[in-house]
């Protein structure tokens, strides 16, 4: 400010000291002329006056004096503002060469008016270098020739003059950044600015960038970053697009609500709320979205970022999708329980102690039995602290040992509970750590208390009867074998008795199962109080075995008379009174047999010859028997043969509606016959071999074979008449009988109404519900069902009423006594009227005469069956009636 004040103090002072020196020129001269004015000759100046010539030349003094004074003071001042000038291009090239970056300037011929310092430093240059009316082009020559410059002057001014500016490389690697501005007077400033490190930190910048970049798009996280002010997005990694299905230009610059749904949008938005508000800037939640169809749970965690100012600039994302996770989670957690809940109730006692204290870490409900106390109070003790001390000494000891042992050590010892000593069986097995060491010790306790008794009642049921609690078959035979043990190489000898009880089949008919059942309880305690301590045995369901010793045969015949007068007697049950009857076999060790299958199979055949010969008999067994039933084995195995041959055969018995004679009685059906022609024996009777098939159960096989061929047969007659098939009681027992029947019907193609199946009340009396239900499903497929042998039985009537048959078909018992026997008749025409009243047809069996015809006839009996209709014979025979010329073919194809 001195300065600037005294520098405008001296501008003032020119004019003055102008003055002044006017004054000091003219002062001299005015004295001058006043001494001279008395001095000077008057001649001197020739005829001027004197006083002229002086005045002009003081005049002429004084006026070069001032022309002298404002030279002086234009000089002073022109000196001062030259200084100034100095002055200040000291100060603006000072400035100027102190910048960090090179200037260079022109005037409007393009000659380099300044070039700092930095400028020459940038491009190695001397300020020698720089000649004076340099233009700025050869400045640029200058530089291209000591290589700095690689471009041409029209490509340096055309790009430095562009708005980024021009960047040039220099050797050693640095970068120089060039920006050219003209000037409104036609010059030009051109700035170079030393951008080596810059552009370091730019790429280095850039290169973190894109690693931070490539690390969020390669974490399995969705991360977004939105700005805080207007809610967009501006950032998405890759992991967001697979989540959201949407790419990355699709989500940055938008809101959620542009992106997503509302109530996804809604759930963003009060997310991103959330972290604002948090004083921690930080908020973490789980929330819903919607993905297409899907409804997804995020887990999620929001930060906030804030600038210099401490103000929330951007929000950061980070979420993932946990519902699979959360799924596993509930999964895990609902297996947990499941766990712990099966744990807790499966019966077997669970206790978990640790090996290197010994104390209880979990133990289930089953265990409180054991441990006494509930489980929860368990945890943390020891067997010590449980138990009585005996009882903890023998569980430690036992412990212990299965530790050392390290795999699984069972066994069986009583424990003391709430309930008494029980049986439990203890399983323990250690649990070893990484290391191959004990770590835990697994305990299981399991009450075999009831299980032990049952297996013991097991084991007697094994070799007892259920029902009368005597041995059974096996055990029988275990006696008769120790017996043969105990007598072998003896002289001694002993009989084996098979009573076969007679009545129980008309008891359970009449009064049923259950007192049946009574009746064998006291059938086998009065065998035991006849045997007298000797073995009594049930081999079936009304046979029975007794071993008696002494001589022999008398003793076993003695046993079985004294059994068949016990039995002889009434037995009274639930206020009844009924009577069975006793037959017998007896067999005589060691003459009939030195083992106990022999002994047991000849006292066998020993019975059925007995109940051939007449029920209530006794019979000793004789070496022809034995005969007798190789031959009947030799014959079970000969029809299993021909069954599978196809040596059986189908003859038709023809049914005929009842006239009033043979000729008046029309052919409406036949009933199917099986009969076997033996290759070596020939014709064998009915008689013979179908009661060998009931009791071997060949029955089933073959009874298919003669549904099929029956079937198959009918379904080729050219005349629709009915054909009737007799079904065992075993084939009702035996396989899905109604299924046979409808695959066998669909397999010939002959119409359901066409079949007539008959059966014996016996299929009723072994299973009445199951027979029951069987029979209504066979009817319900359009079949016929008829009552085979009505009036045979005690429960026909009682049948009739339960299942609506078709027809009932009369005993030939009844129709052979017709003529003879008034009470045979009255049966007949009782069964007839009967059948009639419950709407059934009825036909009768075993007609042979004709005044037999003529009884059913006049009776109204519906249709006949006999030897007077027609013997049993092949359906060739029957060609004329079932289809002539057809079925003769169709006989001939078949042979």
């Amino acid at each position: 400010m001195a300065g600037r004040k005294w520098q405008a103090g001296g501008k003032n002072s020119i004019p003055a000291r102008a003055v002044l020196c006017l004054i000091a020129a003219v002062v001299p001269f005015g004295v001058a002329q006043a001494a001279t004015a008395a001095f000077a000759p008057s001649t001197y100046l020739g005829d001027l006056d004197p006083g002229v010539v002086w005045e002009l030349l003081i005049g002429s003094v004084v006026v070069a004096s001032f022309l002298g004074a404002v030279g002086l003071w234009i000089l002073s001042a022109l000196r001062k503002a030259k200084r100034a000038q100095l002055r200040r291009n000291a100060f603006v090239s000072s400035a100027l060469n102190h910048l960090n970056q090179g200037v260079v300037m022109t005037d409007a011929r393009e000659r380099i008016v300044f070039c700092n310092d930095r400028y020459l430093d940038i491009y190695g240059l001397s300020r020698a270098d720089i000649r004076r009316n340099m233009t700025g082009t050869e400045l640029l020559e200058l530089r291209r020739d000591r290589g700095v410059l690689d471009i041409s002057a029209e490509d340096f001014f055309a790009r430095a003059a562009a708005p980024d500016g021009l960047v040039t490389e220099l050797p050693g690697g640095r970068s120089v950044l060039v920006k050219y501005f003209p000037l409104p007077n036609g010059g030009s400033v051109a700035t170079h600015l030393d951008c080596t490190d810059q552009r370091k930190l730019s790429r280095k910048l850039a290169s973190t960038t894109q690693f931070l970049e490539s690390v969020l798009d390669n974490v399995p996280v969705c991360v977004a970053a939105k700005n805080i002010e207007d809610g967009r997005y501006i950032f998405a990694n890759r992991a967001f697009e697979r989540f959201s299905r949407f790419s990355r230009d699709h989500i940055v610059g938008k809101r959620a609500d542009e992106i997503f749904r509302s109530e996804t949008a809604v759930s963003i938005d009060a997310a991103d709320r959330a972290a604002l508000d948090a004083p921690e800037g930080y908020h973490r939640s789980e929330f819903f979205v919607e993905r297409g169809s899907e409804k997804r749970i995020l887990a999620s965690n929001r930060v906030i970022a804030r600038n210099e100012a401490g103000d929330p600039e951007f929000l950061i994302a980070l979420f993932e999708d946990v519902t699979d996770r959360r799924s596993l989670s509930r999964e895990l957690e609902n297996n947990k329980k499941f766990l712990e809940l099966v744990v807790d109730n499966i019966p077997v006692s669970l206790i978990v102690q640790r090996v290197s204290d010994g104390r209880y870490l979990l133990a289930n409900r089953s265990a409180e039995t054991i441990l006494n106390r509930r489980r929860e109070d368990a945890a943390g003790l020891t067997a010590s602290d449980i138990f009585n001390a005996r009882e903890a000494k023998l569980i430690v000891a036992r412990d212990e040992a299965a530790i050392r042992k390290r795999s699984m050590i069972a066994e069986e010892h009583p424990i003391s509970t709430k309930d008494g000593l029980r049986l439990f069986l203890t399983r323990r097995m250690t649990v070893l750590d990484d290391h191959g060491e004990p770590q835990y010790l697994i305990k299981t306790h399991e009450d075999v208390t009831d299980r032990r008794q049952t297996e013991s009642r097991m084991a007697h049921m094994a070799y007892h009867d259920g029902l009368t609690d005597l041995p059974n078959r096996a055990a029988f035979l275990q006696a008769l074998t120790q017996m043969i043990e105990a007598c072998d190489g003896t002289d001694e000898e002993f009989a084996v008795l098979c009573v076969d009880l007679d009545g129980l089949k008309e008891i359970n008919d009449v009064y049923g199962h259950a007192m049946g059942d009574k009746v064998l309880i006291e059938v086998a305690q009065r065998l035991q109080t006849v045997a007298r301590g000797g073995v009594v045995a049930r081999l079936s369901g009304d046979e029975f075995g007794l071993i008696i010793d002494g001589q022999q045969p008398a003793a076993g015949i003695a046993l079985a008379e004294q059994a068949a007068e016990a039995l002889g007697e009434d037995f009274a049950i639930d206020g009844k009174s009924v009577r069975t009857g006793l037959t017998a076999g007896v067999a005589v060790f060691p003459h009939n047999g030195s083992d106990a299958a022999s002994l047991l199979a000849n006292s066998g055949a020993a019975l059925f010859r007995a109940k051939a010969k007449s029920r209530g008999t006794i019979s000793i067994f004789e070496p022809e028997m034995d005969q007798q039933i190789r031959d009947r084995r030799v014959l079970h195995q000969e029809l299993s043969v021909a069954i599978k041959n196809g040596e059986l055969s189908l003859y038709y018995q023809p049914q005929a509606a009842t006239g009033a004679s043979v000729a008046g009685s029309q052919i409406i059906g036949f009933e199917a016959l099986a009969r076997w022609h033996h290759p070596v024996r020939g014709f064998v009777p009915p008689s013979d071999f179908i009661p060998l098939a009931e009791e071997s159960g060949l029955i089933v096989e073959m009874g298919e074979w003669i549904l099929r061929e029956a079937c198959r047969e009918a379904a080729s007659w050219a005349v629709p008449m009915q054909v009737a098939v007799n079904l065992s009681p075993a084939q009702f027992t035996h396989g899905d009988l109604v299924g046979l029947v409808h695959s066998i019907l669909l397999e010939t193609g002959l119409t359901p109404d066409r079949l007539e199946l008959e059966i014996t009340e016996g299929v009723l009396i072994e299973d009445f519900d199951r027979g029951l239900s069987l029979l209504r499903r066979l009817k319900a497929l359009g079949v016929r069902i008829s009552m085979d042998d009505f009036g045979s039985g005690y429960s026909s009537l009682s049948y009739l009423q339960a299942f609506p048959f078709d027809k009932i078909k009369i005993d030939r018992a009844f129709v052979i006594n017709l003529g003879r026997n008034p009470q045979s008749a009255a049966i007949v025409r009782a069964v007839i009227d009967l059948g009639h009243g419950l709407e059934m047809s009825i036909v009768a069996e075993g007609v042979e005469t004709e005044a037999q015809l003529s009884f059913l006839a006049e009776e109204g009996c519906d249709a006949v069956q006999g030897y007077l209709i027609g013997r049993p014979a092949p359906i060739g025979q029957f060609a004329a009636l079932v289809g002539g010329d057809h079925l003769a073919e169709t006989v001939r194809r078949a042979g």
